[in-house]
Parts: C-alpha cells; structure tokens; sequence
C-alpha cells in the first residue's frame, strides 16, 4: 500500500483511538492488532497522532472538558465526536505544523462521514469556542 494522504492517515488514527475508546486497551495492543487482524501497516502520521492523543490525553480531556456544553461531562459526548475531538485537539495543542482551519476541517468532514447527523456540527462548535479561546491575540488587538 503506498502512503496515505494526510486526510486517510487521520481517518485510520481516528479509528485506533475510537478502538482503544471502546475496548480500554494499550495503544501497543491496539497497533498489534490492527496488523494481525487487518494486516494494516500504520502510517508514520496515523501513528504519530494516536500515540500523541495517548500521550496527552490528560491535556486533550482538560481542553475538551473546557469547551463543551455547560453542565456536560466527556462521558456525554459520544464516543465517536470524543475520538474526533481527541484527534483534533491533539493537533490544535500538540502539532504546532498543522494550521488550525485544516485540523477543525479535517475534524468536521471524519464527523460527517463516521458521525450522525449532529456529530459534525458539535464538533466544529466545540473546536471553534477552543479556537477563539485559544488564540493568541493579533497584532492590532
């Protein structure tokens, strides 16, 4: 299999966290298993994010918590939108390379296209209050 675009090296993350999500395992495991069982060689990329929202995952759970609704706890959140929102947090805090706008888009469509109706659109309202919060103020501010 050649290389992955960077759209599909985030799609095979998604699917390792969304895998350790539902089952608890180590991330080890979780790699060993991904060959066994689908003979899926993991991108360089693909393994850089999952291992790094492993890594985080205090920081990313933090920041998570910060930004969803009022009232609500991460056990709230489907589990699908919590992987999505795992990954693109990871980027937002940890992958200083990735311009922001691709990892809140790159978020938004793996909601589309792995979500339900509502995944996307909750995913893009957390990750854009992160972003407005987040952001280092312009230069004219």
């Amino acid at each position: 299999m050649g290389e992955l675009t960077r759209h599909q090296a985030r799609i095979e993350a998604f699917t390792l966290i969304f895998e350790q999500i539902m089952t608890g395992k180590a991330s080890g495991e979780i790699l060993v298993d991904a060959f066994d069982a689908r003979d899926l060689e993991i991108d360089a990329f693909s393994k850089r994010l999952f291992l790094g929202v492993e890594e985080h995952k205090n920081e990313i759970d933090a920041a998570i918590g910060k930004y969803i609704r009022t009232g609500w706890s991460i056990n709230r959140i489907s589990r699908v939108s919590y992987a999505i929102l795992s990954l693109a947090v990871f980027e937002l805090l940890f992958c200083k390379d990735i311009p922001v706008s691709v990892s809140i888009n790159e978020a938004v469509e793996i909601a589309k296209e792995y979500g339900n109706a509502d995944d996307s659109s909750y995913v893009n309202g957390v990750l854009s209050s992160m972003e407005k919060s987040e952001a280092p103020p312009k230069d004219d501010e």
